[in-house]
């Protein structure tokens, strides 16, 4: 489902917008959506991004321009989730606090990797599968692991692959 509060800029592609559920966000120009993918009220996603599918891009989030997401990749926006308060009564709104986490320019986030709230992964980055990203992640490094740490630079490997 496409909610009416979804802004999306020009030339935006959803593979299947009957398997998708997007609310209350702004996507920006020539992103592609896969499907089975949520996207929250209040994430922003800028242009020329490709979510992959059965991922979960929560409140909080902003994926700047030229962002890859993985499959199954999953955001968290609240580094203390909880059901129930103290008084055992249903926590509302009120009751948690919103960390926003940014994804840079040009970062990749590879498949079924986590990443937990108040993180930046800095431009041209790269986050390993299954990685947890628990900590910043400078620009153009490559990390990978549970916790995810860095590995490796991704400018290295992008000259490697232009040699070939």
């Amino acid at each position: 489902m496409i909610a009416p509060d979804v802004v999306m800029g020009d030339g935006v592609v959803i593979h299947h917008p009957q398997l998708v559920n997007l609310y209350g966000c702004r996507i920006g120009d020539a992103t592609r959506i896969g499907t089975f993918v949520e996207i929250q009220r209040g994430a922003v996603i800028g242009r020329a991004c490709k979510i992959s599918s059965h991922s979960f891009i929560c409140d909080g989030v902003t994926l700047e321009d030229g962002v890859f997401i993985g499959h199954g990749v999953m955001f968290t926006n609240d580094r203390v989730p909880r059901a129930l308060n103290a008084d055992g009564a249903l926590q509302t709104d009120a009751d948690w606090e919103l960390i926003p986490t940014r994804v840079c320019r040009g970062a990749s986030v590879g498949s079924n990797a986590t990443i937990l709230p108040g993180v930046t992964i800095g431009a041209g980055a790269l986050v390993g599968a299954g990685a947890v990203v628990t900590r910043d992640v400078p620009p153009y490094a490559v990390v990978a692991g549970v916790p995810a740490r860095v590995v490796g630079d991704a400018r290295a490997i992008e000259q490697q692959r232009s040699v070939r």
